[in-house]
């Protein structure tokens, strides 16, 4: 596929910090492997060619275990000077891509998905922004996404909520690069929280695509990743 990925690698991992302690998050080990290779694997599986790694804290370390290549891809480094949040540091990433659109993923998370049906998805629909979703049985931690009957997303549902099945935001985006040209350089912003909001109704899709999910963000799921990948 001819489009390049960014993996937001950048969180200290604050809740972490009991069980995970000398690594920034994404290379907490899942299996005895860092975690963020389970998203390389995902990407060389779908022959992308590019991959920038946002990273933060830890950075050197990041560097040290990954390297500038990774299954045939080209590995590339955007380096916070301060947090950013999600989409600060995306779009100070955007720079290391060619691509229109761009894949972005959270460093933090992984879901089962093929990638070029997303893809497809995405430029079938001419949208800006393409959020993956996934169906868990407690949509309560994560907050659920609404969308019409054609996939436009029409809501989102603060986390917290009853505890219910429900479809939620799997951390994998396809984005337009206008889209994130237009967040402001250098200012600590949430892809979630400050910019999808202010897309719905215009051009902001969800694709019901994401298989299995996992997330590494408590002490709680991180122990479930370990028997995540089998």
């Amino acid at each position: 596929m001819s489009i390049d990925a960014i993996i937001l690698a950048g969180g200290m991992g604050t809740r972490l910090r009991g069980v995970v302690t000398d690594r920034p998050k994404v290379l907490a080990p899942v299996k005895e492997r860092p975690f963020l290779t389970r998203l390389l694997d995902q990407l060389a599986a779908a022959r992308i060619e590019s991959v920038v790694l946002s990273t933060g804290f830890m950075a050197d370390q990041i560097e040290s275990v990954i390297g500038k290549t990774y299954g045939g891809m080209c590995i590339h480094y955007s380096r916070e000077q301060e947090a950013l949040g999600t989409a600060g540091g995306l779009r100070l990433a955007l720079s290391k891509t060619a691509s229109d659109p761009v894949f972005a993923l959270n460093g933090d998370s992984f879901c089962a998905v093929d990638l070029n049906q997303f893809y497809e998805f995405h430029c079938a629909r001419k949208a800006c922004a393409t959020i993956l979703l996934t169906h868990v049985e407690d949509a309560s931690r994560f907050g659920r996404v609404e969308i019409d009957n054609e996939g436009a997303v029409r809501n989102f549902e603060e986390k917290g909520g009853a505890t219910s099945p429900g479809w939620i935001n799997a951390g994998v985006y396809c984005m337009a690069r206008s889209v994130i040209e237009d967040f402001p350089a250098g200012k600590a912003l949430s892809i979630e929280r400050d910019v999808f909001p202010k897309l719905i109704g215009l051009g902001l899709w969800a694709f019901r695509g994401g298989g299995a999910f996992i997330d590494i963000g408590t002490p709680q799921s991180y122990g479930e990743a370990q028997h995540f990948f089998e």
